[in-house]
C-alpha cells in the first residue's frame, strides 16, 4: 500500500497526468483496471481564478476515479494558491499535485513547468504557500533537471519536503530531452534516498517487468505509468497484478480491446457530446489498434469518422476480420 498524506492507495500503480488525455472518461476506463492512483491532466491556475468554462469543466471528477490527485500549473504565488484553494474546497480530489515537470515552450514562458527546476528556493516559496492554505495533500511531479549542467534533483526534492509537500514523482529526463531519449533512473534512487516522503519512479516503465525492476532499482514507493497505458489499459492490470504474484497475464483479445475502446468512446460522448468525442477517439483508436494484425487498412478510415456509428462500425469490421482469419487458420 501507498500513503500519500492521509490518502491510502491500495498499490503502487500510478496513472500519470498526461494533457489532452486523462479526461475523467479516459481515467475511469483505466481505473477500472485496478490502477491504485490515477492523476488528472494539469490544469491552468488562472484558468480557474478566471473563471474559464473550458478549465473548470476539466475538474470534474466521477466518484469511482477516487482517490484522484488533480494537478495544477502556474508561475506566480498568488494565482497558483488561490487555483489550490479552489481545488480544495470545490472538487472532490483527494490530492493536489503541483506541476513541475512540463517541457513545453508555453508552459515556460510563464515561469511555470519544468522553468521552477532551476531555482530550488522558488520550489520551496511556492510549495509552502500552497501547503499553508489548503487540507488536502500536496505533491509535486518534477523531472530530474533542467539539462545535464543543471540537474538540482535532491535538492529541489528536499525543498519540496521541507515545504510540507506530501510526495513527489520524479520523470527521468531533464527538461531538454523532452519525451526523448532515456529516463536516468538513477536520479530518481537519489530523490528517493534524499527525502522522507513517498517519491513515485515515472520514465520508461514499458512493462509489468519495467515497473518491477523501477522498484528494486531505485527503491521508490510507486511507479507512474503514462504512454505505456494509452490504447492499453491492460497493461495497468497485469502490471498491479505481477508486482503481487510475479505472474504475467496474457494479453487481451482483439474482441476485448474493441469493447474497452468503446466503452471509453461512449464515456466520452456523455463527457463531452458526440462531435467532440468521436474527433477526440480517433488518437485514442488508433492506440487500441495498436499492434492488431491488419490495422493498417481502416487506421486511414478512423481518421475520417464523424459520427460513434461509423467508428464502432470500423473497429468491430476489424475484430470480424482477424476471427475469421483465426478461425481459417485453425482449420487449416
Amino acid at each position: 500500500m501507498l500513503r500519500i498524506g492521509n490518502v491510502e492507495i491500495k498499490n503502487p500503480v500510478v496513472l500519470a497526468p498526461m494533457a489532452g488525455v486523462c479526461n475523467s472518461a479516459f481515467r475511469l476506463t483505466v481505473k477500472e483496471f485496478g490502477v491504485g492512483l490515477v492523476c488528472a491532466e494539469m490544469v491552468s491556475d488562472k484558468g480557474i481564478v478566471y473563471g474559464n468554462e473550458r478549465t473548470l469543466s476539466m475538474l470534474y471528477i466521477d466518484e469511482q476515479e477516487k482517490p484522484l490527485s488533480l494537478q495544477i500549473f502556474g508561475g506566480e504565488k498568488e494565482s497558483l494558491v488561490k487555483a489550490a484553494q479552489y481545488v480544495d474546497k470545490n472538487t472532490n480530489a483527494d490530492i493536489i499535485d503541483i506541476n513541475m515537470g512540463c517541457p513545453v515552450n508555453k508552459i515556460i514562458k510563464c515561469e511555470a513547468g519544468a522553468r521552477w527546476l532551476l531555482n530550488p528556493d522558488k520550489i520551496y516559496e511556492m510549495v509552502s504557500a500552497v501547503v499553508d492554505k489548503v487540507d488536502k495533500p500536496v505533491t509535486v511531479k518534477m523531472r530530474i533537471g533542467w539539462d545535464d549542467d543543471h540537474i538540482f534533483i535532491a535538492d529541489n526534492a528536499q525543498a519540496v519536503e521541507r515545504a510540507g509537500g506530501s510526495a513527489i514523482a520524479v520523470h527521468g529526463r531533464t527538461r531538454v530531452q523532452m519525451y526523448e531519449g532515456k529516463a536516468n533512473w538513477d536520479y530518481i534512487k537519489l530523490a528517493k534516498e534524499s527525502v522522507n516522503i513517498p517519491v513515485i519512479g515515472n520514465g520508461d516503465v514499458l512493462t509489468p517487468q519495467d515497473a518491477k525492476r523501477m522498484l528494486d532499482e531505485t527503491g521508490c514507493d510507486g511507479v507512474m505509468i503514462g504512454r505505456a497505458a494509452l490504447g492499453n489499459p491492460w497493461m495497468m492490470y497485469q502490471t498491479v497484478k505481477y508486482l503481487e504474484s510475479g505472474i504475467l497475464l496474457p494479453e487481451p483479445s482483439v474482441r476485448e480491446k474493441m469493447d474497452v475502446c468503446v466503452l471509453h468512446l461512449d464515456r466520452l460522448i456523455a463527457l463531452k457530446d458526440e462531435y467532440i468525442a468521436v474527433r477526440e477517439m480517433r488518437k485514442h483508436a488508433a492506440w487500441y489498434l495498436k499492434g492488431v494484425s491488419g490495422n493498417g487498412k481502416i487506421r486511414k478510415e478512423i481518421n475520417n469518422v464523424e459520427t460513434r456509428d461509423q467508428l464502432v462500425g470500423l473497429l468491430y469490421s476489424l475484430v470480424e476480420d482477424v476471427e475469421t482469419e483465426g478461425q481459417i487458420t485453425t482449420a487449416v
